[in-house]
């Protein structure tokens, strides 16, 4: 598809991204969907990887409910046969627990494994676990070497640049990780205590490349193809993570990726397509979580989709409301059928 509208491409060098190799699997364009509790469960995943993604991580999964099986950690485990190779993302602080969930998981078909040591969430931090074992180095460095130790697919780490600004350590955490046989680091350029706050430094993560020689991935903040790129000039590092800039757009990704390979920016897809992704998504959830639960979980997309259109506010605030999908879809018809006139005429 060809450029349109204006893009600055003589005001910098265009970045290539080249594949990049984690074990046996290839990613050949690294632009990956962030691990993000509540959003990217699989409906979303399915649709970002219709459009588009280099690599999908599955939402955060606690180790204990796994080997439970608890009817949510199954849920948030399951993924669709599209989506693979399928990153699936662990967080806990006990390594032989940490180690047989990994094992279940590489059963179940899992490519990856990922280990959460980033989660700023103050009810996984209070259980000593996500980016609470950047504090304690010994354990993490326990909770790697168990689970590289348990699986025969390569192993991941998500971390953050450190618990605050007097211990950002990450260079040495990733040092460790790539010592005990980790084969791909992220970094999330925020320490814990920003939570998300202030802008990720992109630029910290330049020491984390230079500590290692495993790919390193850049996270934070990635809301379009110009952070895309600034985010790689500033950090050195082979591949971009995005997260909450996927939301309400699970098309970005491709548009990175095809930026990347070609030096060309594909638009957002028209309203029409934009209008029977979102349905489409709709359903998929009410299928996933069942019409009760699904309902209330789409809400929130919905009012990202539709977020920045006239009348959005009043559409979102009665749908909001609403406890039929039904209605809620027809809703949904009612809000676009005008734009789709207004853009086909």
């Amino acid at each position: 598809m060809p450029a349109t509208g204006f893009f600055p491409r003589c005001a910098r060098i265009m970045t290539r991204l080249a594949p990049i190799q984690i074990g046996p699997v290839t990613i050949s364009s690294p632009v990956i969907l962030a691990p993000m509790t509540g959003v990217t469960d699989r409906p979303f995943r399915r649709l970002v990887r219709r459009y588009g993604s280099g690599l999908n991580v599955t939402e955060m999964v606690a180790s204990q409910a796994m080997i439970r099986e608890t009817r949510q950690a199954v849920q948030k485990s399951l993924w669709d046969p599209i989506e693979d190779p399928v990153s699936m993302q662990l967080v806990g602080r006990e390594p032989d627990v940490m180690a047989e969930a990994a094992r279940l998981n590489e059963e179940r078909g899992a490519a990856i494994i990922d280990i959460n040591m980033g989660c700023p969430v103050r009810k996984v931090v209070n259980g000593d676990a996500g980016s609470a074992l950047m504090r304690e180095p010994k354990l993490a460095a326990a909770l790697i070497d168990a689970t590289v130790k348990a699986v025969d697919v390569p192993v991941t780490v998500k971390m953050r640049t450190g618990w605050d600004d007097h211990s950002r350590n990450a260079p040495e955490l990733a040092r460790i990780a790539q010592d005990l046989g980790a084969r791909m680091v992220t970094v999330h350029g925020r320490t814990r205590c920003q939570m998300y706050k202030g802008h990720a430094d992109w630029s910290f993560v330049a020491s984390v490349k230079e500590a290692v020689d495993i790919p390193v991935i850049v996270n934070g903040d990635i809301c379009s193809i110009e952070d895309a790129e600034e985010a790689l000039r500033q950090s050195g590092a082979d591949g971009v993570m995005v997260g909450r800039g996927a939301y309400g757009k699970p098309w970005l990704l491709s548009q990175m990726m095809h930026w990347f390979a070609t030096g060309e920016r594909r638009p957002d897809p028209g309203l029409d397509e934009q209008y029977q992704a979102i349905d489409a998504h709709y359903c998929e959830m009410l299928d996933h979580y069942g019409e009760d639960v699904g309902v209330k979980f789409a809400r929130k997309h919905l009012g990202w989709y539709t977020k920045g259109l006239h009348g959005s506010a009043e559409f979102r605030n009665k749908a909001n409301q609403e406890g039929d999908p039904a209605v809620v879809r027809q809703m949904l018809a009612d809000f676009y059928g005008p734009w789709m006139t207004r853009e086909a005429a």
